[in-house]
């Protein structure tokens, strides 16, 4: 894959200039830079969705696997089963029949160079799916994903976050040359992340990955692209998220170094100048040294590197409006179930004390985030109860932001009683939403915006127990740490499902709830556990070397 002199506007707004970059075939490249640099806009180019202005990117014979940041599944699509959906990335079948048309026509025009070469193209696509181990590739993909349960499902019954993982087993068993991944840990468990981790970094095709995660970037790229909003240039480095960042901060620190001793020259002159230009009209020599040292001036002046701007970042506090009970939240005896299915918790009974972190874990499907949805009342247990303090109140951060109206504005979707419009929008600024901006309809915004207005959204309600599915979703690094600050300093109660181990130990968690899988005859009780980062990283890593 090569790119050359990429040049990029949209009306006065400069996006990319004169940008290039080559990797090899098998390279495994994370895409970075902060909201705007064009990321996924340079992954919409390469699917030939948008128009550079100029310059070029060569994919030679390369077919292309994309994965939406979100995952729209069209009407027709809807109507399969999820088997039907994720094999249909490899239309072997379809294939073969074309190609056995193109024989037939061969056989009556023996001498058409034009069916030939239809024969041979259509060879050269149905060997590029690896026919011979297609169906081991697909149950693999299926088993190590926790897919299996819902191959008979028709697409239209699946939730957003099956959805998301369906689509992303589909773009794996495609087999195509070019991976492009937007975001695609955002719906895993620790298990799936782990197997889709190795299943990448030993992909024999090329992956360009638009990830805020940086442990998954970590294991699985072996180059970083980083997309610089400030200069619009673009550049690759060797080596995972981690390496580009030690080496962006010596770059950083170099040039902060060369600048610093431009503008001491440049002051210099401009001093040297000034006195030259205030010198008595007898001071030839001097008047003539100035006008040299003006040229020196210009000259120095147009060298000057710019400085990187520093982008305004997320800022909030989290203030309770009044302090819960010493027991703030109580689950006695829980008893839940879907439909048709085991059991996900028989007589499970925790507590929480006023102002601890609580973080569940637990295997893909064991009820994590439905448990979350039993604790605010969007689902009924069969069994048992759940009972809040007097004083008590809670906000959820869903991990799909369905607390978000997206016919609404953002304004809107975060409005309160307790604050004026005039404090509203002075908040919503600290969340990066200026000017005209809150009067945008949630439906236009992108996820990672989607995710600040939750945020906001939850933040002004000043809750004692805030519940968190999923919280970094979305968010870059640099928000990442600025969330969990603020979350370790919080004075009330958190209870958080969370796959982001990095996340997970800066927000200070106390306990552990541990849901365990489901076996018959035996009870789901689940165990609450003291918190260790060795329990967090065998949970992590649980099944990370399968392959």
């Amino acid at each position: 894959m090569k790119a050359e002199h990429l040049q990029l506007a949209f009306g006065e707004v400069k996006l990319y200039d004169d940008c290039s970059f080559h990797f090899e075939d098998t390279d495994k490249v994370g895409v970075v830079g902060v909201n705007g640099a064009g990321k996924s806009t340079l992954f919409k180019i390469i699917l030939g969705i948008e128009k550079l202005d100029d310059g070029v990117i060569e994919l030679p014979g390369l077919r292309l696997g994309y994965l939406p940041q979100e995952i729209r599944i069209d009407s027709e699509a809807d109507k399969v089963t999820v088997w039907d959906y994720i094999a249909a990335a490899r239309p072997v079948d379809d294939l073969q029949n074309q190609l056995n048309a193109e024989y037939e026509k061969l056989a009556k025009y023996p001498d058409s160079n034009a069916i030939m070469d239809r024969i041979m193209k259509l060879q050269d696509l149905i060997d590029s799916y690896d026919v011979a181990n297609m169906e081991y590739e697909l149950l693999k993909i299926v088993e190590k994903m926790g897919l299996q349960d819902l191959m008979d499902m028709h697409m239209k019954q699946l939730s957003g976050g099956q959805k998301s993982k369906v689509a992303f087993a589909r773009v794996l068993f495609e087999n195509a040359g070019l991976l492009l991944l937007d975001e695609p840990t955002n719906h895993l468990d620790v298990e799936t992340k782990a197997f889709v981790a190795n299943y990448l970094r030993n992909y024999k095709g090329m992956v360009l990955v638009i990830s805020h995660d940086v442990d998954f970037l970590d294991t699985v790229t072996n180059k970083t692209l980083f997309l610089n909003k400030t200069t619009r240039k673009m550049k690759a480095y060797k080596g995972n998220y981690t390496a580009f960042r030690r080496q962006y901060a010596e770059e950083k620190a170099e040039q902060d170094r060369r600048i610093t001793e431009q503008e001491r020259e440049i002051k210099r002159i401009q001093e040297f100048v000034e006195r030259a230009r205030n010198a008595k009209r007898s001071n030839t020599a001097l008047i003539r040294q100035g006008h040299v040292r003006e040229k020196m001036l210009d000259k120095k002046l147009e060298e000057l590197e710019v400085r990187e701007q520093e982008y305004q970042k997320v800022d909030f506090r989290i203030t309770p409006s009044k302090q819960s009970g010493k027991t703030p939240l109580e689950v006695q005896s829980l008893t839940f179930h879907y439909d048709g299915k085991a059991p996900l918790y028989e007589k499970l009974s925790f507590s929480l004390t006023r102002g601890e972190k609580f973080l569940i874990v637990g295997e893909n499907g064991i009820g994590k985030s439905t448990l979350l949805k039993l604790i605010v009342g969007q689902l009924k247990p069969d069994e048992g109860s759940i009972i809040m303090s007097q004083n008590t109140t809670v906000a959820y951060y869903a991990q799909e932001l369905e607390i978000l109206n997206e016919r609404e504005t953002i304004l809107d979707n975060v409005r309160s009683y307790d604050y004026t419009e005039s404090e509203m929008r002075s908040i919503l600024s600290n969340f990066l939403f200026h000017g005209d901006d809150v009067y945008k309809k949630v439906s236009v915004l992108s996820p990672g915006e989607k995710a600040r207005v939750a945020l906001c959204k939850i933040l002004t309600k000043r809750t004692n127990v805030i519940i968190l599915d999923e919280p970094t979703n979305h968010f870059d690094p640099e928000t990442q740490k600025i969330i969990g600050e603020n979350f370790r300093d919080y004075e009330g109660t958190i209870i958080m499902v969370s796959h982001n181990p990095s996340f997970v130990e800066q927000i200070g968690i106390t306990r552990m709830l541990i849901l365990p899988s489901h076996e018959p005859g035996k009870p789901a009780l689940g165990i609450v556990k003291n918190y260790s980062r060795d329990l967090l990283d065998y949970y992590y890593y649980l099944n990370s070397d399968l392959i």
